[in-house]
């Protein structure tokens, strides 16, 4: 297949498996980037043939060039590198799947470059997502979605008239915690909210499915990936992670994607949009599971939900806010200075320190960002 892409995010969970599906399906490689990992992305480099390496972190630049430096590789370092591999020529598309925000300029540049974007970065969305999908159709780049479920939604959407859609079904595995009380979420260590269910996930996303923050920000995607309402998407526990989403029509049939819980598949259906080939991953057999079930998220002891879907309801920044204060406090959270539930108060207590502000630049998201952030500082 003659193919190029860039894959963002390299050495993490998605970026691992997005490169052994373009390896089996003969799509090139031309560029990598991680933040921290360099072993592990030189290793890439050499056995992809990829001809550039961002290195996020500065500080391993000169250890990664070491790895790399017989195989013709050229190494880049932050923003800068990271918006180099954004705007190549040879590749066509960006793999985004970096975590943060550090992923939203990356994608600003590969759009203004006229690069379609396969997109598992979630941050991009919340805390910019006006701003990028306005851009995007200025450039007339396409986003495919590799969120297992954007992509349910994308798929469940083709063949179909947009104008026909009365809303979306978002399904939330509920995370290792469903069921439980505040009280009892109270001296949550990390090791337990690091154990999910059904996904294999790096720790940030992980815990951001302990504490169901991470179906907040899918949330705010959906609403700007779809063009939709708030009020037309409603989120479904779905414990056995079998159907990833839904869409339901006017005449209220609802269309469904199932599959086991495997990354792979949406990742090779935004890699090879339109088609669809043989993929590494478990057929789905509804005989095996038996019994699907399907409950209300607990909006109260889940606060982190209930403060994203507010947020994008607000609009204008707080959506940027909500993302902010989070990756702020997980980051505490994991480094053991904060307990679990105090994530979701600096994250509500975010959303109500600051008065509605507009979006309309990249530098108005990095303001509202960094303020959020130092909420989190202030607050922990």
């Amino acid at each position: 297949m003659e193919k190029l892409i860039s894959v963002l995010g390299s050495t993490g969970s998605i970026g691992t498996q997005s490169i052994d599906v373009a390896k089996k399906h003969g799509i090139e490689i031309y560029a990598l980037a991680a933040l921290n990992n360099y072993k592990l992305l030189a290793e890439q480099c050499i056995d992809t043939g990829a001809k550039i390496a961002c290195i996020y972190n500065e500080e391993h630049k000169s250890a990664l060039e070491k790895l790399v430096s017989s195989y013709g590789v050229k190494v880049v370092t932050g923003d800068e590198g990271l918006c180099l591999i954004a705007s190549l020529k040879e590749s066509g598309t960006l793999l985004n799947s970096v975590v943060g925000m550090v992923g939203l300029l990356p994608t600003l540049t590969a759009i203004e470059n006229g690069k379609d974007i396969a997109l598992a970065n979630k941050e991009t969305l919340v805390a910019g997502g006006e701003l990028v999908m306005k851009k995007a159709a200025e450039k007339n780049v396409n986003i495919y979605p590799i969120d297992s479920e954007h992509s349910a939604i994308f798929q469940c959407l083709r063949g179909n008239k947009r104008s026909q859609l009365k809303k979306i079904i978002l399904t939330a595995s509920g995370g290792p915690f469903f069921g439980k009380t505040l009280s009892e979420l109270e001296n949550v260590t990390v090791e337990q909210a690091l154990a999910h269910p059904n996904w294999s996930m790096g720790s940030k996303i992980t815990i951001d499915s302990a504490t169901l923050m991470n179906k907040g920000l899918e949330f705010i995607e959906a609403k700007w990936l779809f063009d939709l309402k708030p009020e037309q998407i409603e989120i479904i526990v779905h414990r056995q992670s079998v159907i990833h989403s839904a869409v339901e029509y006017a005449d209220n049939s609802v269309i469904a994607q199932l599959g086991c819980p495997d990354m792979k598949i949406p990742i090779q259906y935004a890699l090879l949009y339109p088609e669809r080939y043989e993929c590494d991953c478990k057929p789905l057999s509804l005989a095996d599971y038996g019994t699907l079930t399907f409950e209300r998220p607990d909006m109260e002891t889940f606060c982190c939900l209930s403060a994203a879907i507010e947020a994008i309801k607000r609009g204008g920044a707080y959506p940027c806010i909500v993302n902010g204060a989070n990756e702020q406090a997980v980051g505490y959270f994991l480094n053991g200075r904060i307990k679990f539930t105090d994530i979701g108060r600096i994250v509500s207590g975010a959303l109500e320190r600051f008065e509605y502000n507009e979006i309309n630049s990249y530098e108005d998201v990095k303001k509202w960002d960094k303020l959020a952030r130092e909420y989190a500082d202030e607050n922990i």
